[in-house]
């Protein structure tokens, strides 16, 4: 949900800059900061705003620069511009500062220059809503780009965890042997050899192999991860979806590892849980 958009433009004597930003959040926080003779059009500007960024704390700015004919028919707030300056000089002999400009940059603060029209004309404002427009197509392509290199890193790792199911497979047949092997030096050591029941022995491993199966979680694991991908491509796919899907991954890999009882299997299964622990994290980044 990062994104960043700039556009500019220059009419009537006055350049328009308007800037976009956006940080991640679960829901659509807007922050304005328009000049005063826009004042009245800020509603249409949180319209459009609402309409087409879904949620994220978006920061926006539209800024003028005034020519220098229209600079000089600007009007100073003497008695605003007298309060910033006593401010920077008491903080400038507090640190000891040998600061000489300190009036143009009280001049430079918010609200000391003030142009004598009230409100702007329906031209400018559509001048800088052309502007406002552009910079919005620019932040949602900058969103676009940033959600397609989010995407492939999204693939690579539900395909390493693909892999990782795959390798669980070649280690699989060996841990039964294990275990066969485990119960009947177990038992060698407890009853003795020749009180071994070997027909109960085996009743009983085939239930104790049984519960260790993890052949469903294999095979629910991917199918959601096929699942998942497949959510990657559609028209209409959120980070919500796609964030449920991951849960219903992390559910069968931690059972995955529960059931392995084999060390090889569980390092397997804590490689699958860090890409998915990634994973997660760049759908933080996803609308």
């Amino acid at each position: 949900m990062t994104g960043y958009g700039l556009a500019s433009a220059s009419f009537t004597g006055v350049k328009y800059t308007v800037e976009i930003k956006s940080l991640n959040s679960k829901f659509l926080e807007l922050s304005l900061k328009i000049p005063k003779t826009f004042s009245s059009k800020e509603f249409a500007l949180r319209n459009e705003c609402t309409k087409r960024i879904e949620r994220g704390k978006i920061s926006i700015s539209i800024q003028a620069e005034y020519a220098e004919g229209a600079t000089r028919a600007a009007i100073i707030n003497q008695e605003l511009l007298n309060s910033y300056y006593l401010q920077l000089k008491q903080i400038s002999d507090n640190l000891g500062d040998r600061g000489t400009n300190l009036l143009g940059l009280a001049v430079g603060f918010p609200e000391v220059m003030q142009h004598e029209k009230g409100e702007a004309s329906e031209d400018e404002w559509r001048g800088v809503y052309q502007v406002f427009e552009e910079a919005l197509n620019n932040f949602e392509n900058f969103r676009i780009d940033e959600g397609e290199v989010l995407k492939k890193d999204m693939i690579i790792r539900i395909n390493h965890i693909l892999s990782g199911i795959k390798s669980i497979e070649v280690q699989e047949p060996s841990r039964i042997e294990v275990v066969r092997d485990r119960l009947n030096h177990y038992l060698e050591q407890s009853i003795g050899k020749e009180h071994i029941d070997h027909n109960r022995l085996e009743q009983e491993l085939i239930f104790y192999i049984d519960k260790l199966d993890i052949t469903e979680e294999k095979i629910r694991l991917r199918s959601h991860c096929d699942y998942f991908l497949q959510a990657l491509d559609d028209q209409d796919a959120s980070g919500k979806k796609l964030g449920f899907i991951s849960q219903e991954i992390g559910r069968e890999i931690n059972t995955l590892g529960s059931k392995a009882n084999d060390a090889l299997i569980q390092r397997l299964v804590v490689g699958m849980k860090e890409e998915l622990e990634k994973i997660k994290e760049q759908l933080l980044n996803v609308l």
